[in-house]
């Protein structure tokens, strides 16, 4: 099992379910972040970006409807993985196709617009 660092520097097992959480939150905030990156290149402003999702409220319940971000944060589930309505890894599958297939379109329109 890997270890993990305890409050007073010593080292403690941590159980695969835990591991599982833990590497899982990590590529959560990195996807999240390649989703803001994509967002402000499709929108050629990041504090447009920013602001769009996080002041509009319009925008923020859209997005808890219509994106993976439920589906992504069942990776840090360690109990009653059953009950998830999509299971750790395939949820975090989700947000990763939304964050390429954004990066793609980003992409493509940074190339067309701004070359």
């Amino acid at each position: 099992m890997a270890a993990a660092l305890g409050t007073a520097g010593l080292i403690l097992p941590l159980p695969a379910p835990g591991l599982r959480a833990v590497a899982g939150s990590v590529l959560v905030l990195t996807l999240v972040a390649l989703l803001g990156l994509a967002l402000a290149t499709l929108l050629r402003d990041t504090a447009g970006a920013i602001t769009t999702v996080l002041h509009s409220h319009t925008w923020q319940h859209r997005l808890q409807r219509w994106t993976p971000m439920p589906a992504a944060l069942s990776v840090q589930a360690t109990r009653d993985l059953d009950l998830l309505p999509i299971g750790p890894w395939a949820g975090l599958g989700v947000l990763a196709a939304y964050a390429l297939g954004l990066l793609v379109a980003g992409g493509a329109l940074f190339r067309l617009r701004d070359a």
